[in-house]
């Protein structure tokens, strides 16, 4: 009975579901769920190429470190040269892709992937001085080479650092793509467009949540659980969200947040060398060399005397 159903009246669910899908996935120029795996192959080659060694799976020759960085770096643009060229075309009019022949897409995705091969070095600094700042904030850290393998904080950061790259270049879908694949990995959600300075530590990590116009200084630390997030939505008048505006907190240099933690609001600062306690609620800006602890029903806010 059951073959007979899956011959004769089966295909009229698939024709059903294929006029469901026609607006997304069978545009040609839609990255598509396949454009998902091609985001982790990308991640993959770059990260090898900034920690040779570390991602593949056989040791690696030390007389061919260079070319295999080459090949890494060769592999990555290749294939992200044609994701953010799909990004980009997805977002193009017919009538756009049509007249323009479908160059300026590609001349765009081919300049951005340049640029970020070029900010390479950069990006492999940056993510020293987070290696150093585990190993300074975590009296549990026996070695950098330790805090490479095994941390979630140099593990999300090595993507963040990469995806905020694509997206100071407003390229769309894949930086959030690579941020989710983070996420999946780490249970540290950082969206690509919040600002982190160097020596970041994320102690611990799981559930730290960093939203998109997040700003973060230098030589902060924070711990497990800590929101940095949005505290509303203004709405337009649809009553859609609207979009592009601040809505999260920055943080100044030297500071350090404790596990639980949330502080919410695009117009909240948190003055350097402050200590914002666990389970803190905050909704305001404090000053520098602040002490913040939690204290039912409101927390405690001491002015610090310049210690720490």
């Amino acid at each position: 009975m059951l073959n007979k159903w899956l011959n004769c009246d089966m295909p009229a669910v698939a024709d059903m579901l294929e006029e469901l899908n026609t607006d997304y996935y069978f545009k040609e120029k839609t990255i598509g769920f396949a454009g998902k795996e091609k985001v982790r192959k990308v991640l993959f080659f770059l990260r090898a190429a900034l920690f040779p060694g570390v991602y593949e799976k056989y040791p690696i020759d030390e007389d061919k470190i260079n070319i295999t960085i080459v090949n890494n770096i060769r592999a990555a643009a290749v294939e992200l040269a044609d994701l953010v060229e799909k990004a980009f075309k997805n977002e193009c009019s017919d009538e756009v892709l049509r007249a323009t022949g479908c160059m300026v897409c590609r001349d765009k995705a081919n300049r951005i992937v340049k640029e970020l091969v070029e900010n390479l070095p950069k990006i492999r600094r940056l993510l020293h001085t987070d290696i150093e700042a585990a190993f300074a904030g975590d009296p549990a850290a026996g070695s950098n080479e330790e805090i490479l393998l095994s941390y979630p904080s140099v593990e999300a950061m090595s993507i963040h650092r990469i995806a905020h790259e694509l997206y100071k270049n407003k390229v769309p879908m894949v930086p959030r793509i690579m941020s989710e694949y983070s996420h999946h990995l780490t249970g540290i959600d950082i969206h690509p467009g919040a600002s982190i300075g160097e020596h970041f530590f994320i102690d611990h990590g799981t559930g730290v949540v960093i939203g998109e116009t997040c700003t973060i200084g230098k030589n902060v630390k924070i711990y497990q659980g800590v929101t940095l997030g949005a505290k509303s939505f203004p709405l337009d008048e649809k009553g859609n969200p609207i979009k592009g505006i601040k809505r999260h907190p920055d943080i100044e240099d030297n500071v350090v947040i404790y596990s639980g933690a949330s502080i919410l609001g695009g117009d909240v600062l948190i003055g350097h060398h402050s200590v914002i306690g666990g389970n803190v609620w905050l909704t305001h800006s404090v000053e520098p060399y602040s002490k913040v602890y939690n204290s039912q029903p409101n927390p405690t806010i001491k002015p610090g005397n310049g210690e720490r």
